[in-house]
This record gives structure tokens, C-alpha cells and sequence, in this order.
């Protein structure tokens, strides 16, 4: 896949985006900080799920995800080390737009994009962790929240507001 067939403004993350990045993310997620060297290793692990939305020339916005296992969650801040050999689910692991970018339909159309990579892997499901009281938003996508006690457990360190949630295909 290239550049030309995603959506948009999306374009494929490059290493020497994460400086823009990270500025994004402390700007939208202050209460769930990542350091630089997860969003590099998300890069290395799976290039074809890391996203960048431009804007003005500059990254506006970015989307983080990867093949993982149903009713995992990956701790916030922390490597992974390697993916899954038999993945269960496509985990969006992060999307966060700057307020000048909303509006304008490109959460919908990368969001739609993922969906159908996941359905076209031979993948059961798509699933993320909703915070910020983002759930009905995840909502119009198809996603319900899911999960099990040990998903609650796990959705702690994400706040009070994290919903589990799948879109089931």
C-alpha cells in the first residue's frame, strides 16, 4: 500500500515524525503520557498501522495501531517487544487530532481505513480503549464496549471514563 491509497490527508508515519508526535499527544493526552520510544517502537514493530494526517504541512493529527490478542490491553507507556504470531484483534492504540483538524471528516475516513485493513487480514475483530468520554464517538463506528473483570482491571491506569470496546466483524 502507498501513501496515494489512504484517505485524505493521511500519509504513513515516518521516524522523523515522532517529534511532532509527541507534541501532539502531550497536547491532547496530557493525563496518558507516552515517551518517544513507544511511539518508535510501534513504528518499527508495524509501519502499515501508524498514521500521520497533514495539516499545513505538519503533522495535525496521528493514529497508532497494530495486530494484538482479544481482551489484551497493552499498558499504557510500555514496549511491547514483538506482536502477536496469531492475532485475534486490530488494536487502535492511539488517534488524537488537533482542534484545527476536527471537523472536517478525517477521524471517519482513517478510522473506516483501519476497519477495513482488519477485516481484509482475516481479523475477528477491531478493539480500543475509549477515554476521555470518547465512547460515543467509538460508538457510531460500530463499537460497544466489551470485557471482562480482568479487562476492568486493566482499564484502571486509563481513568475512570476508559471503556473497552470492539467492533465485531
Amino acid at each position: 500500500m502507498t501513501n496515494s491509497e489512504l484517505p485524505g490527508d493521511w500519509r504513513f508515519m515516518e521516524a522523523g515524525d515522532v517529534a511532532e508526535i509527541s507534541r501532539i499527544s502531550a497536547a491532547i493526552h496530557p493525563g496518558f503520557p507516552e515517551d518517544d520510544r513507544v511511539f518508535f517502537e510501534r513504528l518499527k514493530l508495524f509501519p502499515l498501522g501508524c498514521f500521520v494526517l497533514e495539516s499545513g504541512g505538519k503533522p495535525g493529527g496521528y493514529l497508532f495501531s497494530h495486530p494484538w490478542q482479544a481482551l489484551d490491553i497493552p499498558p499504557l507507556n510500555t514496549l511491547l517487544g514483538a506482536l502477536p504470531g496469531h492475532p485475534e484483534t486490530y488494536y487502535l492504540h492511539d488517534i488524537a487530532l488537533m482542534p484545527e483538524t476536527r471537523s472536517k471528516g478525517a477521524s471517519a475516513s482513517i478510522v473506516a481505513h483501519i476497519l477495513r485493513l482488519a477485516q481484509a487480514d482475516g481479523l475477528a475483530s477491531c478493539s480500543l480503549v475509549a477515554v476521555n468520554s470518547s465512547a460515543p464517538f467509538w460508538q457510531r463506528f460500530g463499537f460497544i464496549e466489551t470485557g471482562s473483570d480482568g479487562v476492568q482491571q486493566k482499564l484502571q491506569s486509563y481513568g475512570s471514563d476508559a471503556r473497552f470496546m470492539t467492533h465485531r466483524f
